[in-house]
């Protein structure tokens, strides 16, 4: 699959089948993000590929956060333990980080690198046939969420990727076309 064709089908997905992805599947995809575009060569993404054990503590983290917000308890109990749930059944789960820099420039170089690794895993991942659905949010933030995956402290979570083969495919959706959304200068 050329490029444009995996950045064409990529789409996020919300199910997967139960089918495993292997350890070297997973490694090929590493090495396709660490081929990002880096200035200075600080390589700052950081991977953590969480096994069952792992995926149940975030899982944890995430239910409770999402059952704080459902007033009645019994039923608060159970979107908890449905996320927790969830969560171990995945195929595959890498969290992505970065080592902070201390220099602020260095920290949004860093943080650009990151994301264009992620986004390369992400490709890499289509063209192989498998599914991704991106995560982000306040959780990677929170201190159980950390512990879960089992970040340094001088690195914060930027992401998680939910990896495997899908289920389904979801429709293409609607995008600006870069034509209105591009001034042209002399």
């Amino acid at each position: 699959m050329d490029v444009r064709t995996a950045i064409e089908a990529r789409r996020s997905i919300k199910r997967f089948t139960e089918t495993v992805v292997d350890r070297g599947q997973i490694e090929t995809l590493l090495e396709t993000a660490v081929q990002a575009p880096n200035h200075r060569m600080t390589q700052p993404w950081r991977f953590y590929v969480l096994g069952p054990e792992a995926r149940r503590r975030y899982g944890a983290v995430v239910g409770g956060r999402k059952a704080r917000k459902v007033e009645d308890a019994d039923a608060a109990k159970q979107v908890a333990a449905k996320v927790e749930a969830e969560h171990v059944t995945l195929p595959a789960v890498i969290a992505v980080a970065i080592r902070i820099a201390e220099d602020p420039e260095v920290c949004e170089e860093d943080c650009a690198a990151t994301w264009m690794g992620v986004q390369n895993l992400l490709l890499a991942a289509a063209s192989m046939g498998l599914g991704t659905h991106l995560k982000t949010g306040a959780v990677m933030q929170d201190p159980a969420a950390r512990a879960a995956v089992g970040v340094k402290e001088d690195e914060r979570i930027v992401a998680l990727i939910n990896l495997g083969e899908p289920a389904e495919m979801p429709a293409v959706k609607p995008r600006m076309s870069a034509r209105e959304l591009t001034v042209w200068r002399e």
